[in-house]
């Protein structure tokens, strides 16, 4: 038989969490179709691996792609760090299944203007990624407030009954057409007002669909127990899984914190489905919020409409140059983007480490400072955390980041190096594999990720340059 590619002499880890081993894995159209000791016949291509891992293509569980990566199809933060598959959607926006009236509203301005939402359904936004051929898988949630936004007159307030009957039947179409979920960015001003009652409603319609639930918590401040009891709650009402978005304890009052969340996580496991998400770095990114200014740490603008010229400054520097309160100068920077360091290392690696947390980079790719973890997410799990802090052994590190994560997702046939498996694929080197991207250099391509293959297609590799386009629209597939 005559391969398309044929990968020889790879080290395996193959998603699952087992242990690594050595072999010959051979790729015919879009599949994985043998893997063994040594592969005896003649490829297209052939690769030697030279000890080199061969992983799955990582799964972006937690991102804000959703029109970036039609926009931008080579889309290089991501197959740059060995992302294969990115999920979109989250934090309760999404560009699937959103018609903006006049203006897009606070946080949904994060993924793009107004004229760039033209996908007034799933079917529609599928159909869009399809003809962009982006160089990875596109998989989608429908987002609450972009439900809220289509059927509400004012965000700041809770939902009527008519209203919440015709956002179900929105999600039920969506679901219908592939989406993955529903999610949800309580947090946020403008879903903050919607009652539990309201969310509870809307999760009934993913049990008959089989969907799963993912939620930026009400509060990943001082009332973070609480937030995650209605989490928890809503996905018993539903009899769904539920997904914590990048699970922390923010703010200098709460360090320390995830003892106790991670503690309740155990608690709630025993009875229920729920898992979580985090991205591996000590700082979190927005829009700027008036509730997250503090003097307790650093708080850098990322941009600023009425003021672009501060953007890289923190806001402590420009409240001392214009001799105002930090509230004040806040105030006159909205809209803006920032950076908030305000995470403790430790809860970042309890997170990390914890037996159910998936990897998601939640960048902001329309940022024009963006927090480092848009593009080195991915190899600083593999590097930084992995290989020289040794927090967990690579093969969980990479576990975390596809089995895990398609199981989760129901992405079928995903996730592993597997017979039959799509070649959704990524050679790297364990020994110098990093994230060069920096808070002050953040468009950066990691180091040590030699190949990326997407559907059987080599799409990334020699000189960092994007060499296919062969990603999909990933329905759901219960």
């Amino acid at each position: 038989m005559k391969f398309d590619y044929l990968f020889r002499n790879v080290t395996v880890i193959d998603g699952s969490g087992g242990a690594e081993y050595r072999a010959d894995v051979a790729i015919l159209g879009d599949r994985i179709v043998d893997i063994a000791p040594s592969i005896t016949g003649e490829a297209e291509c052939e690769i030697d691996g030279g000890g080199r891992v061969l992983a799955p293509g990582f799964i972006d569980v937690h991102t804000h792609d959703d029109i970036n990566v039609i926009r931008f199809p080579e889309y290089l933060p991501k197959i740059s760090q060995g992302v294969t598959t990115v999920i979109v959607g989250n934090c309760g926006i999404s560009a699937a299944g959103a018609t903006i009236k006049t203006q897009v509203p606070d946080p949904m301005n994060l993924l793009g203007e107004a004229e760039q939402f033209i996908y007034p359904t799933v079917e529609a936004y599928s159909h869009a990624v399809e003809q962009a051929r982006p160089a990875i898988n596109v998989g989608t949630l429908v987002g609450h407030t972009a439900l809220r936004n289509n059927q509400m007159d004012d965000l700041f307030r809770t939902a009527s009954a008519d209203e919440i009957s015709a956002m179900r039947k929105q999600l039920k179409l969506a679901l219908q057409q592939g989406a993955l979920g529903l999610s949800t960015g309580l947090a946020y001003a403008s879903a903050f007002q919607s009652s539990t009652e309201e969310v509870m409603a809307l999760v009934e319609e993913l049990a008959a669909e089989k969907g799963i639930y993912t939620t930026h918590l009400r509060s990943e401040f001082e009332p973070i127990l609480d937030a995650l009891d209605e989490a928890f709650r809503i996905g018993r009402h539903g009899n769904v899984p539920v997904v914590v978005s990048h699970h922390k304890c923010a703010g200098a009052k709460n360090w320390g914190r995830t003892v106790e969340t991670l503690k309740l996580f155990d608690k709630v496991r025993q009875q229920q489905d729920v898992s979580c998400d985090c991205y591996p770095y000590s700082a979190s990114s927005s829009t700027l919020d008036m509730k997250q200014i503090t003097d307790e740490f650093d708080i850098i603008i990322t941009w600023s409409g009425p003021h672009p010229e501060v953007a890289g400054q923190t806001l402590k520097q420009i409240a001392q140059s214009w001799s105002m309160s930090l509230h004040e100068v806040g105030k006159l920077l909205m809209p803006a983007g920032a950076i908030y360091y305000n995470m403790d290392e430790q809860d970042v690696r309890r997170v990390l480490r914890y037996p159910v947390t998936m990897v998601g980079s939640d960048g902001l790719p329309n940022d024009p400072m963006p927090h480092p973890r848009l593009w080195g997410a991915f190899p600083r799990v593999l590097g930084h955390y992995s290989r020289d802090e040794k927090l967990f052994p690579l093969t969980e590190a990479v576990h975390k980041m596809t089995g895990m994560s398609a199981a989760r997702f129901q992405l079928p046939e995903r996730g592993l190096v597997k017979r039959g498996y799509y070649a959704d694929l990524v050679l790297f080197d364990p020994a110098t594999v990093r994230d060069v991207a920096s808070f002050s250099h953040p468009k950066q391509p990691a180091a040590g990720i030699e190949a990326v293959m997407v559907n059987g297609v080599m799409s990334y590799g020699a000189g960092q340059q994007v060499t296919g386009r062969a990603g999909r629209f990933l329905r759901r597939q219960a």
